[in-house]
C-alpha cells in the first residue's frame, strides 16, 4: 500500500502541536509560580484584609511589647512588609468609610462612630466585584444597616456574602447573615475567622479570585477575654488579663487563618493585610512613644499597627513611608488589575503596589486628617440591634424602632467655606503640621520627634506657612464632597 503524505497537512497539524503545548507549558508554568508564591504574572491575587478594633499602635509583640502574646502576627511582621508609619481616622466608623471609598471620611458624610457610608458612595468591593471577584464580609460593619434591603448595609456596598456585627462585639455574638439575625457560639476573634474561612474555603475551589474582609470586635471596651486566654497572664491585674487575653485571641484566629491558607495552596496567591482600626483607648492600651490615644489626631490616636504578608512576593522588611487607609481601595484596584469605567469621586489614598514591590521609598501625596466641627457619634450596641432586627422581623417591633446608624447627606447649606471648624493635621513626608478652626498650633519633626513634644512652628515659619495653605486647600475640597458636588 501506497501512503501519499501531504506534507502541508502536516506541517500545518505540528504547528497546531506546538502552540497547544506551548499553551499548556505556559500554563502549567503561571499554576506553578502562583501555588510556590513564584514572580507576579497575569493572575488577579486574592485579598484579605484583617482589622482589629482599637489596638494600640504597640500591642503587638513585634513592636517590642514585654508581656504581649501575639506570635502569629510577629510571623507575619517577620514574613512581610511591615508598615510602621500607618494611619487612620481617630474614630472607627470613619476609618471604616475610607477603607472602602478611598476617601477621607468628612468626604462621605461619615463624620463619627455610628455614620453611616453614603449609599452613593463607590466602594472598592463594588469595583472588584464588577472585575469578577467573590467578595465576603465578616464582623464589625459600623457604616450603617444590617437589614438585607438597607441602603447602607455590607450587601449594598458591594458585598455578596455578608455576616455583619452592627458594632463591636465580645463572644457569642449576635450577627446578622445576610440580613437574618443568628447568634453564634464562641470566642468573638475566633468566630468570626471561621466565619471567614467557610466563605473562603468555597470561593478557593472557583476559578475566580476573592476578596475578604475580616473586621474583627476587639480588643474594643468591655475587654471580656476567655478563660483560657486570660490564664496566659497570670500576673496581671484583671483588666490587662482580659485585654491582652482578646489580643491573644486575635492572633491565635489570625494563625489560624494563615495556615488554612497554605493547607488550601493559596498562600501564595493571596495578599493578606493586617491593620488597626484607630489608636489604642488607655490606660491598657499601649501606643509606645506616640503621643494621646484613640479619638485625637495625636499620632497615638491615627497611627496603628499593620503588616503585608504576600509569600513569594513581598520582601520582608519594615517601612517608614506614611501609608494611610484610604490607600487599600487604589492599592487592592491596582493588584487586580481593575481600572474604573465609572466616574471616580475625589480621591485621597495612592496606590501602594510600588511600595509593596520596594520599587519607592516616599510618598509624594500628603495625608489628611480633620475631626469636622466635633459632630457627636451615635450609641449603636450591636447584640441589641441584631435583635432588635429578629423582633422586627417576626412583627413585634416596628421599622421606626430599628437603629441603623446615622446617615448624613450631603449639606448643601454649608456655605462657610472660608472657615474649617475643630482640629486638622496634615503629613508631608516627616512633618506633621496641626491646626485648629482659625490656625495652625504646631508643627513636628515625626522622624525625629515621634511623640509630638518639639514644637517647631516658630523654627521653620515658611514650612509651616506652605503645609497650612495645602490643608486648607484640601479642606475646600472635602467641603465640596461634603456638599454632594461629588455626585
Amino acid at each position: 500500500m501506497t501512503i501519499i503524505i501531504d506534507r502541508s497537512r502536516m506541517i500545518y497539524a505540528l504547528f497546531a502541536i506546538m502552540i497547544l503545548a506551548a499553551a499548556c507549558s505556559e500554563k502549567g508554568t503561571d499554576e506553578k509560580a502562583r501555588k510556590s508564591g513564584g514572580a507576579l504574572s497575569s493572575f488577579k491575587p486574592n485579598l484579605i484584609f484583617v482589622m482589629t478594633d482599637d489596638q494600640g499602635y504597640g500591642d503587638v509583640g513585634y513592636m517590642g511589647h514585654q508581656e504581649l502574646k501575639t506570635p502569629n502576627i510577629d510571623e507575619m511582621a517577620r514574613n512581610g512588609l511591615r508598615l510602621d508609619r500607618f494611619y487612620t481616622s481617630p474614630v472607627c466608623s470613619p476609618t471604616r468609610a475610607s477603607v472602602l471609598s478611598g476617601r477621607h471620611p468628612n468626604r462621605s458624610g461619615t463624620f463619627s462612630w455610628g455614620h453611616a457610608l453614603r449609599a452613593q458612595e463607590q466602594t472598592v468591593i463594588e469595583h472588584l466585584r464588577q472585575a469578577g471577584y467573590q467578595t465576603g464580609f465578616f464582623g464589625k460593619w459600623h457604616l450603617g444597616s444590617i437589614r438585607a434591603e438597607g441602603t447602607t448595609s455590607p450587601g449594598a456596598h458591594g458585598f455578596d456574602e455578608w455576616v455583619a456585627a452592627a458594632n463591636f462585639y465580645t463572644n457569642d455574638p449576635w450577627m446578622s447573615r445576610n440580613g437574618t439575625p443568628v447568634q453564634l457560639k464562641g470566642e468573638g476573634s475566633a468566630v468570626t475567622v471561621d466565619l471567614a474561612l467557610e466563605f473562603i474555603e468555597k470561593a478557593a475551589g472557583k476559578e475566580k479570585p476573592f476578596v475578604v474582609f475580616i473586621w474583627t470586635g476587639a480588643p474594643h471596651l468591655p475587654h471580656e477575654a476567655r478563660p483560657e486566654l486570660q490564664a496566659l497572664y497570670p500576673d496581671q491585674p484583671d483588666n490587662l488579663k482580659n485585654y491582652y487575653g482578646e489580643i491573644s485571641g486575635i492572633d491565635r484566629a489570625v494563625g489560624h487563618l494563615r495556615g488554612r491558607l497554605r493547607e488550601l495552596d493559596i498562600a501564595g496567591e493571596t495578599l493578606l493585610w493586617f491593620a488597626s482600626d484607630n489608636g489604642g483607648r488607655l490606660p491598657e492600651a499601649d501606643n509606645g512613644v506616640l503621643r494621646d490615644e484613640k479619638g485625637t489626631l495625636w499620632e497615638g490616636g491615627i497611627r496603628v499597627p499593620a503588616v503585608l504578608e504576600w509569600p513569594g512576593h513581598i520582601e520582608p522588611r519594615i517601612s517608614r513611608v506614611p501609608s494611610a487607609m484610604v490607600d487599600l481601595f487604589p492599592t487592592f484596584l491596582e493588584l487586580a488589575g481593575v481600572t474604573p469605567t465609572e466616574k471616580i469621586t475625589p480621591k485621597d489614598g495612592i496606590s501602594l503596589v510600588p511600595l509593596i514591590k520596594a520599587e519607592t521609598d516616599r510618598r509624594e501625596v500628603p495625608i489628611g486628617f480633620w475631626r469636622y466641627g466635633g459632630i457627636d457619634g451615635q450609641i449603636m450596641r450591636s447584640d441589641e440591634i441584631v435583635q432588635e432586627l429578629q423582633r422586627f422581623q417576626q412583627g413585634n417591633l416596628s421599622e421606626e424602632k430599628l437603629n441603623e446608624g446615622r446617615v448624613n447627606a450631603p449639606d448643601s447649606s454649608y456655605k462657610e467655606i472660608g472657615r474649617y471648624p475643630d482640629a486638622a493635621a496634615w503629613i508631608e513626608g516627616n512633618w506633621k503640621l496641626h491646626t485648629n478652626s482659625d490656625s495652625a498650633t504646631a508643627l513636628y519633626n515625626l522622624d525625629k520627634d515621634p511623640g509630638e513634644q518639639q514644637n517647631l512652628l516658630e523654627q521653620h515659619p515658611k514650612r509651616a506657612e506652605r503645609m497650612h495653605k495645602a490643608l486648607r486647600e484640601w479642606q475646600h475640597s472635602v467641603v465640596n464632597s461634603i456638599r454632594g458636588e461629588d455626585y
